[in-house]
């Protein structure tokens, strides 16, 4: 039998043409998808804030309590305190944005969702840049209270192994963000050529 005429007999019996994208499927993949994006991004977002609040306090008030006149703790501290603040503030700024997105069709909706991978890529970025000053912050804390030489490496062997997962970790994220990008540009391409 030729194609022809299998695609003849496809498109009687099921009234589509042979080569058709299920519209609702896919919108319901690319929902899923901005779902996900979303429910990481916001993850992150209060982890992020309420890890490094809650941790910068706990630094600061054992330092208090403690008389330590540790300047990098107190450093540390002001840091994370500084990092949590800046999450928050972020984490305000991207909701008040997500109001410019009000086109609810597919390619507004995989707009959306890319918008979302991207700030989620870039926050993850500038965490594993934020991890340089409270690794450093950290072993001059251990090294000014008077601990070992090797508390102080192993402390450093520590964040050198969460830097490289947390490489691993962004490289997730941009992977997703590019998956959304493939999508949008396979997308585009078929409204372009009907």
């Amino acid at each position: 039998m030729e194609f022809d005429e299998l695609q003849k007999i496809w498109d009687s019996q099921t009234k589509e043409p042979l080569w058709v994208i299920d519209q609702n499927a896919l919108k319901k993949h690319i929902l899923t998808k901005k779902s996900q994006v979303h429910h990481i991004t916001r993850i992150s977002e209060l982890l992020l804030t309420y890890v490094y609040t809650g941790g910068g306090f706990f630094i600061f008030v054992l330092n208090f309590v403690n008389h330590s006149a540790n300047l990098s703790m107190y450093l540390l501290a002001g840091w994370m305190l500084a990092t949590g603040l800046y999450s928050l503030i972020d984490r305000t700024q991207r909701l008040k944005r997500e109001n410019v997105f009000v086109d609810r069709s597919m390619l507004g909706e995989l707009t959306h969702a890319i918008s979302i991978a991207t700030y989620q890529v870039r926050l993850s970025r500038l965490m594993r840049w934020n991890m340089i000053p409270i690794c450093a912050f950290s072993v001059l804390g251990v090294w000014e209270g008077g601990k070992s030489i090797w508390q102080a490496l192993s402390l450093l062997v520590f964040f050198v192994v969460v830097y490289g997962a947390s490489g691993w970790e962004h490289n997730i994220y941009k992977g997703k963000k590019r998956e959304l990008e493939t999508l949008q540009k396979k997308l585009q391409e078929e409204e372009s050529t009907h």
